[in-house]
C-alpha cells in the first residue's frame, strides 16, 4: 500500500514539474537552470543580459541578444517551459507550439 502511493505521488511531482514553466523576465539562476537545456553558463549569460539591457520582448530578441541561443534552441526551451515576454506568455518562435497548461513561476 505504501509502495503505491510512494509510486502515485512520485508519479504526480513528476507531471507537475513537467508542465512549470519559467518565465525567463522575472526567473532567478536556479529557475532557469531548472529548464532541461540551459547550464550555469547560459543562465548567466540570459541573467547578465537581461541586466544590462531589460527584459526580452520576444524568443526572436532571445536569439539576437544572447550568444547560443538560437531558433532552434529556443522552441527546444519552451517545449522544456521557458515563457518569454508581457505576461509570461509561451514563447512566439515560428513554428512552435505553446506549453499546455503553462503555469508562470515568479521568484
Amino acid at each position: 500500500m505504501i509502495k503505491k502511493l510512494l509510486a502515485a505521488f512520485t508519479l504526480a511531482v513528476s507531471i507537475g514539474s513537467a508542465f512549470a514553466a519559467v518565465d525567463i523576465n522575472n526567473a532567478n539562476s536556479d529557475a532557469l537552470r531548472g529548464i532541461k537545456g540551459i547550464g550555469p553558463a547560459k543562465a548567466k549569460a540570459i541573467l547578465d543580459e537581461r541586466e544590462a539591457h531589460g527584459p526580452f520582448k520576444d524568443a526572436a530578441e532571445l536569439s539576437k541578444r544572447v550568444k547560443g541561443m538560437g531558433g532552434k534552441t529556443v522552441e527546444r526551451l519552451q517545449a522544456e517551459g521557458l515563457t518569454i515576454g508581457p505576461g509570461g506568455t509561451p514563447a512566439a518562435v515560428a513554428g512552435a507550439k505553446p506549453v499546455a497548461g503553462a503555469v508562470v513561476v515568479k521568484k
